[in-house]
């Protein structure tokens, strides 16, 4: 994780060096907090990852001696195509909609929400489709 902390630090210091320039040459207000939150949405996970890599071992993405075998690992079955993952996004959005449209629609949207997460779980407990 090491390449990628010192990526996002390196974005998280160019937008905040922006940010200070942009705030003494215009004075405006709105820019520069955009500009402050992506230092930020640079400096923060930047900052995570390389407080982990310093902990952790070398990745075989970090070691300058490693070869392709030693990041293969285990090659496990993928899963299957699922329609349950639709069905969550849909009743998230009718969900949603209920700002729209009204408070009841939160009902529906729910129904689905819950059948959703029932029917990923009963999946995922007997294998294939449901």
């Amino acid at each position: 994780m090491k390449f990628e902390s010192l990526i996002l630090l390196g974005i998280g210091i160019f937008f905040g060096i922006i940010a200070v320039i942009y705030w003494f040459t215009s004075y405006e207000d709105a820019g520069t907090m955009m500009l402050v939150g992506s230092f930020l949405l640079g400096l923060l996970p930047g900052s995570y990852y390389f407080f982990w890599h310093r902990r952790m071992s070398a990745r075989p993405e970090d070691r300058d001696d490693a070869s392709i075998a030693d990041g293969a690992g285990v090659v496990q079955s993928f899963p299957g195509s699922s329609i349950w993952p639709f069905v969550l996004g849909m009743g998230a959005f009718v969900s949603v909609l209920s700002f729209v449209f009204g408070i009841w629609l939160i009902l529906p949207g729910a129904g689905v929400i819950i059948t959703a997460l029932i029917g990923v779980t009963a999946e995922s407990r007997r294998g294939g489709t449901v």
